[in-house]
C-alpha cells in the first residue's frame, strides 16, 4: 500500500527539516514548501494532509486554507494548523476555516506525530466512505449522496428534499432534456396531485441556490429543463 502523502507548509525550514525527519521515519511521504505562495504551486488534492503553519510571508496560513476550501478538489485536504499564537480567537478561526486540529508551538514531536495518526486516520476512513460514485459535480458544484449535501465553491448550501433530488437528476443526465411529467413522475413519486407550476417554481429556486450554474440549468420551450455543460 502507498504511504499516506503530506505537505508541510512553513516558512522556519529548520522546523521543516525536524517535521520531515521525524515523518518520514514514521513511513510518510513528506514534500515540504517555505510558504503559501508555493504550496499552492503544488498538486494539493494529491496529499493526505496538510501540516499547515498559520503566520507567514505574504500569505497567512488561514488564507491558503480558505483558498483551498473554496474549490472542491482540495476542500477535504485535512489540515493541521501549526501556530506561535494560542488565543481561543485563533483556535476558533482555524476551526471555522475547516482545520482537523491546531498545534502551538512550541511543541514535542511526539505530539505532532499522535496527532498526524489520529487525522490520517480520519482521512482515510472518511476516504472509503465516500467513493466517487456517491458524489455528483459540475466544476465547483458538488453534490454528496450519502449525506445529502450540496456545496457551492467549497460552501454547503442548505437544499430541500425535492430541489435536491431534481439537481441529482441533472448531475446524473447532463445535457438531457426532461419534460415537467417525466420530472414529477421521478421526484414527486409519492405526491398524488402536483402542478406544473410546483416544478417551476422549484427550478426557480434551485437556480438561485446555486450561484453562477444557475444559467446551467436551462428551459426548453415545449420540452422541459436540462442542466447544460
Amino acid at each position: 500500500m502507498d504511504s499516506n502523502r503530506i505537505l508541510v507548509v512553513d516558512d522556519e525550514e529548520d522546523l521543516c527539516e525536524i517535521l520531515q525527519f521525524n515523518l518520514e521515519t514514521e513511513g510518510y511521504t513528506v514534500h515540504v514548501a517555505y510558504s503559501a505562495e508555493e504550496a499552492l504551486t503544488k498538486n494539493i488534492s494529491d496529499f493526505d494532509l496538510l501540516i499547515l503553519d498559520v503566520m507567514m510571508g505574504e500569505m497567512s496560513g488561514f488564507k491558503l486554507a480558505r483558498i483551498l476550501s473554496q474549490n472542491p478538489e482540495t476542500a477535504n485536504v485535512p489540515i493541521i494548523f501549526l501556530t506561535a499564537k494560542d488565543s481561543e480567537t485563533d483556535r476558533l478561526t482555524g476551526f471555522n476555516i475547516g482545520a482537523d486540529d491546531y498545534i502551538s508551538k512550541p511543541f514535542s514531536i511526539r505530539e505532532v506525530l499522535a496527532r498526524v495518526k489520529v487525522v490520517i486516520r480520519r482521512g482515510d476512513t472518511k476516504k472509503v466512505e465516500l467513493q466517487p460514485s456517491e458524489q455528483l459535480s459540475h466544476e465547483t458544484l458538488v453534490l454528496y449522496l450519502k449525506n445529502k449535501k450540496v456545496l457551492l465553491n467549497g460552501v454547503e448550501v442548505s437544499f430541500t428534499k425535492k430541489e435536491f433530488e431534481i439537481l441529482c437528476m441533472f448531475l446524473e443526465n447532463k445535457n438531457r432534456v426532461f419534460a415537467r411529467e417525466e420530472i414529477l413522475n421521478k421526484v414527486w413519486t409519492d405526491e398524488v396531485c402536483v402542478l406544473d407550476r410546483t416544478i417551476d417554481v422549484n427550478i426557480t429556486r434551485l437556480r438561485k441556490k446555486i450561484g453562477q450554474y444557475g444559467k446551467n440549468i436551462v428551459t426548453r420551450l415545449g420540452y422541459g429543463y436540462c442542466f447544460e455543460e
